[in-house]
């Protein structure tokens, strides 16, 4: 697990594809727990009409899938270098798992969230809260989710995020949680640990 603090996003997207190039066999899974310099990222679906407004906000093309999306301090981001094969693990498993792990930490808060077919992510009422996306190269994923916990939400207008027009986002401060971006971080590093090592332990 490495935690990282606020870094720029294209270092450290280019640091997990060092990573999962140079990963072999034994090479131990890692969450990297980090929040993001203001960004909008681009994912290889991505339409370029979904950037509603230009801003100084950069927009990064990036190979994961999915439209745009917003990251930006205030919100908690965990990267999932996983080894899928050594866990008997599939991509919509994971997607699974990471949304639980989101819906979990919610409810700690009393925040009722849900996902939506067809929708990847977490949801509270009509607003989305948590986004997801993932890259598998050489049987690894890298990318992972986001959760908004206290950030400026006004970067999510000038898109219609993750493609969808209209679209609105909201946050845990936005729902009356009271928290810090890196106590919720901890909560999920923790809960996605539990959910891996429970439900995909490592082959041996």
């Amino acid at each position: 697990m490495r935690q990282l603090g606020v870094v720029e996003y294209a270092t450290t997207f280019a640091a997990q594809k060092r990573f999962t190039a140079e990963r072999g066999p034994d090479t131990p899974d890692e969450l990297w727990l980090l929040q993001h310099e203001p960004v909008y990222t681009q994912g290889l679906a991505g339409k370029p009409e979904h950037l509603l407004t230009a801003s100084e906000i950069p927009v990064v093309q990036i190979d994961r899938g999915g439209q745009i999306t917003y990251h930006g301090p205030g919100q908690a981001v965990v990267y999932l270098l996983i080894d899928l094969a050594r866990r008997n693990l599939k991509v919509r498993e994971q997607v699974t798992l990471m949304e639980q792990a989101m819906i979990d930490v919610l409810a700690a808060y009393g925040i009722a969230a849900e996902r939506r077919g067809g929708a990847p992510g977490v949801y509270v009422k009509d607003a989305k809260i948590g986004a997801l996306g993932l890259k598998i190269s050489r049987g690894c994923s890298y990318h992972g989710l986001s959760l908004n916990v206290d950030l400026d939400l006004a970067p999510y207008l000038r898109i219609n995020p993750c493609g969808y027009e209209g679209l609105r986002s909201t946050s845990l401060k936005e729902e009356g949680a009271s928290t810090t971006t890196d106590a919720v971080l901890a909560q999920l590093a923790t809960r996605l640990t539990e959910l891996l090592d429970r439900d995909y332990p490592l082959a041996h």
